[in-house]
């Protein structure tokens, strides 16, 4: 069992089924935590403006804009 470590809210995660660098995000605060390990599960608050900046190099990247 997972507890967010916002809230302590339990998380919906199957602890054997996450990768880590993949994003949990807690549905009653909206926290979104990294997977830092797996064994044990550590995950850490991932700083605002995280994805936003993955997706703008993915949008680039795919309109060929990217160098």
């Amino acid at each position: 069992m997972v507890l967010c470590p916002e809230c302590e809210n339990h998380l919906d995660v199957e602890e054997e089924e996450v990768d880590e660098g993949e994003v949990i995000s807690c549905p009653e605060c909206g926290t979104d935590f990294e997977v830092v390990t797996t064994t044990p599960l550590e995950l850490k608050a991932v700083e605002e403006g995280y994805e936003e900046d993955d997706d703008e190099e993915e949008e680039e990247s795919e309109n060929g804009d990217y160098s």
